[in-house]
């Protein structure tokens, strides 16, 4: 094989009869050239319909032919063979309301274009650059999710593409990305036949975000968001078929709710819900005004918390809005609000509502008649946005994109059993199964003093245990081989200076012996 090259027919898949190869099916996806930093071989794998309710390993291998150019006096072009060793862990596929379908493909970022921080406060980091992704900036969330027993999947296309009978709730949070007219249609529907949907919203003032826009020294320009912290205007043509929608204020503060102290950091309200649905509001800081006028305002009973199930439609499925998305956002979090997911997951799925949460419910109605929030007017979402195009100086929604399909390649089975000398790689926390135990940023929060000491863990959290006693010893001796060194030191040059003393004092001697004239 040399440097570069090319596959030659196409890749195949070789599922080891005696490991249950066949449960798997895979398809590929590869570039006709490979070359160094560059090229790739996609492996999509999928779990065949006869294992849904099966568990175990399955194992197969990946089977490749590469073709390289010469080299020397060659005169033939190299071939390889390349084998790659697949082994995947499958379970029974989980219960629907533990299915739970994260939506990434209304997520967008910087770079390219300018979307702001979701917290208002942190002014020393104004970009939203971490891709909110359940593997970057929420993966705290996620794994407190996997704890409680949770399967979370990705969407990476339009609410057009995913089965909505498979699972039990839709999680948005923190979207900046319009809808396509069809998305809204579907999920209308498809919340009226028993999936549940969540929301995390964010801040968005189009006058606030005039006041964060920023010179960009590099390339000389005025940088003007795009969006808010939320796209709340999309969001609202989502909530529209269900009677909701946010506000256009920006709001900030601390409170407490069923027992937990939360912080409101940069988030929006409720402009919109249904007269049936329970409604929680807090007292906080208008931020945005503070923003724009450079005043403290606070106002009372603004509602940021809304549950809704619509009992006129048998088997529809449940609706939960909340106005900030930074309790779940690693960036800058400050006071998680897992347990707020977790209790909202409990009544998408089982329609359980905290007590706690029924003592807060506001007795002061939504004003229906609110002004909803407008597009930033001339913004340029259209040069980053998967559904919107620009056409004559008018964005507009581009075709609904076709559903990303995975052609499978015909399995050649080994009546073989897998190789023995495969390297095994070395378990990692994530892959393993996690105790039930609540979970904080630290993972310890929830664990007794007698638990944090059996752990190996101090109670000031700066760890403990057998483990950590190395490098104190290493200090130590450090001190000691120090101490030597000084004293050492201090030993010689105190040696070197008793000749000279001796030779002054004999001198010194005679001088005074000498007679006097």
């Amino acid at each position: 094989m040399g440097v570069s090259g090319k596959i030659v027919g196409k890749p195949e898949w070789n599922p080891y009869t005696p490991q249950y190869g066949n449960y798997v099916e895979v398809s590929f996806s590869y570039s006709p050239i490979l070359w160094p930093w560059s090229g790739y071989l996609a492996v999509s794998l999928t779990v065949s319909k006869s294992a849904a309710n099966w568990e175990g390993l399955a194992q197969g291998q990946v089977t490749l032919t590469i073709q390289s150019p010469p080299e020397g006096d060659e005169l033939e072009p190299r071939q390889s063979v390349v084998n790659f060793p697949i082994k995947v862990k499958i379970i029974p596929t989980p219960p629907k309301n533990k299915r739970i379908l994260w939506d990434q493909f209304h997520n967008l970022r910087y770079p390219p274009g300018y979307f702001p921080r979701d917290n208002l406060r942190m002014k020393n980091d104004p970009l939203d650059w971490n891709g909110d992704h359940i593997h970057t900036n929420f993966k705290d969330m996620y794994q407190h999710l996997k704890t409680n027993g949770y399967f979370v999947e990705v969407l990476g296309s339009p609410f057009t593409c995913f089965d909505a009978s498979q699972y039990g709730t839709l999680l948005l949070v923190d979207p900046e990305e319009e809808y396509f007219p069809e998305e809204i249609t579907k999920l209308k529907r498809d919340i009226d036949s028993g999936l549940s949907l969540i929301i995390f919203a964010d801040w968005y003032n189009t006058t606030v975000m005039k006041k964060v826009k920023f010179y960009d020294e590099n390339t000389r320009q005025w940088w003007m968001p795009d969006t808010g912290g939320a796209n709340i205007p999309a969001l609202n043509d989502l909530l529209e078929p269900l009677g909701m929608a946010f506000g256009n204020q920006v709001y900030e503060g601390d409170f407490n709710l069923a027992n937990h102290a939360m912080y409101y950091a940069s988030g929006t309200s409720l402009a919109k819900f249904p007269g049936d649905g329970l409604v929680i509001s807090q007292n906080l800081k208008n931020q945005g005004h503070e923003v724009i006028k450079g005043a403290s305002m606070r106002e009372k009973n603004v509602p940021i918390l809304g549950l809704h199930h619509n009992r006129g439609i048998k088997g529809s499925g449940r609706v939960a809005l909340y106005g900030d998305s930074n309790c779940l956002d690693n960036s800058h979090l400050q006071k998680d609000c897992f347990w707020l997911l977790a209790a909202l997951l409990e009544f998408s799925s089982y329609g359980n509502i905290p007590p706690s949460f029924k003592s807060k419910t506001s007795a002061i109605p939504i004003k229906s008649l609110v002004q909803l929030p407008l597009r930033l007017e001339g913004n340029h979402l259209y040069r980053y946005s998967k559904v919107l195009e620009n056409h004559l100086g008018t964005p507009h929604t581009r075709p609904l994109p076709s559903c990303p399909h995975h052609a499978m390649a015909q399995s050649k089975p080994i009546n073989t059993s897998a190789p023995l000398n495969l390297y095994k790689h070395q378990r990692l926390l994530s892959l393993e199964t996690l105790p039930d135990m609540p979970v904080d940023r630290l993972g310890l929060g929830g664990l007794s003093p007698d638990e944090l000491k059996w752990a190996g863990w101090k109670h000031n959290g700066l760890g403990g245990g057998s483990h950590n006693i190395f490098p104190i010893l290493a200090f130590m001796g450090m001190v000691i081989v120090l101490v030597f060194l000084v004293n050492r030191l201090y030993r010689n040059r105190r040696s070197q200076r008793r000749p000279r003393l001796r030779k002054l004092h004999q001198i010194y001697s005679s001088i005074m012996k000498q007679p006097r004239t």
